[in-house]
């Protein structure tokens, strides 16, 4: 799978293209972004953000906040870290090293993001964890989901596409989330999980009529169907 099959590097971001090769696997841009962002950031006059940071706001490490960033009362922004123009950055956020925004994004309360990619108008707006992700563009993440990035066993993360494994040689790595996918409240992405442009999942949670002394049970098996069913329906 080639990373162009589940987005593109917007404009915004133009600085960073040389790192992230469309005809790369999408895990194999994971490394890229420290090594992105040390040579965009050295090459960058603009360390320090133009605007006043408010006195709940910690800045440690080499950060590029463009002067339009929308900040909270309170956050920790860790560097390496590039927040494009526009990107509102909520309460009690923590962005924990190797982080790249591009334009118009939402990063939430209580949300921890760490070596990670989000693209134009990526939404992760509330209790989201974000690691070893790339998010592309207008992704957009419900209340409660987590990418997980680790297995149980701490071995190397095996990625399966159309019965076949691909060796990431990585042992983090959380979720490829591509262009305009919607992931509902409190979901859970297995690590390296891929969702291809426009696709959704369902949020775990219970919808309609629950008669008196009757339980709902979360499937514990998925299936799919095609995104526009949900949309008529």
């Amino acid at each position: 799978m080639k990373s162009s099959e589940l987005f593109d590097l917007p404009e915004s971001l133009a600085a960073f293209r040389p790192f992230f090769l469309p005809d790369a696997h999408p895990w194999e841009w994971l490394p890229q972004i420290k090594v992105a962002l040390e040579s965009v950031l050295s090459s960058t006059s603009q360390h320090t953000p133009l605007m006043e940071i408010p006195s709940g706001v910690s800045l440690q490490g080499p950060v590029f906040l463009d002067p339009t960033v929308k900040l909270p009362p309170f956050a920790v922004i860790q560097g390496p870290a590039w927040i494009g123009r526009g990107t509102e950055i909520r309460p009690g956020c923590y962005i924990r090293g190797n982080v790249i925004t591009g334009e118009g994004c939402v990063l939430g309360n209580s949300c921890e993001y760490k070596n990670c990619l989000l693209m134009d108008n990526v939404e992760t707006a509330h209790y989201n964890y974000v690691g070893d992700s790339i998010l592309g563009n207008n992704a957009h993440l419900g209340a409660g989901v987590i990418c997980a990035n680790l297995k149980l066993s701490r071995e190397e993360v095996t990625i399966r596409i159309h019965g076949k494994h691909f060796p990431t040689g990585l042992k983090k790595i959380g979720g490829f989330i591509g262009e305009g996918s919607e992931i509902g409240c409190n979901s859970v992405l297995q690590p390296g999980s891929i969702l291809g442009k426009q696709s959704a999942v369902l949020c775990l949670a219970f919808g309609g009529y629950l008669a008196e002394g009757q339980m709902a049970v979360s499937e514990t098996r998925y299936r799919t169907i095609p995104r526009r069913i949900l949309e008529e329906d």
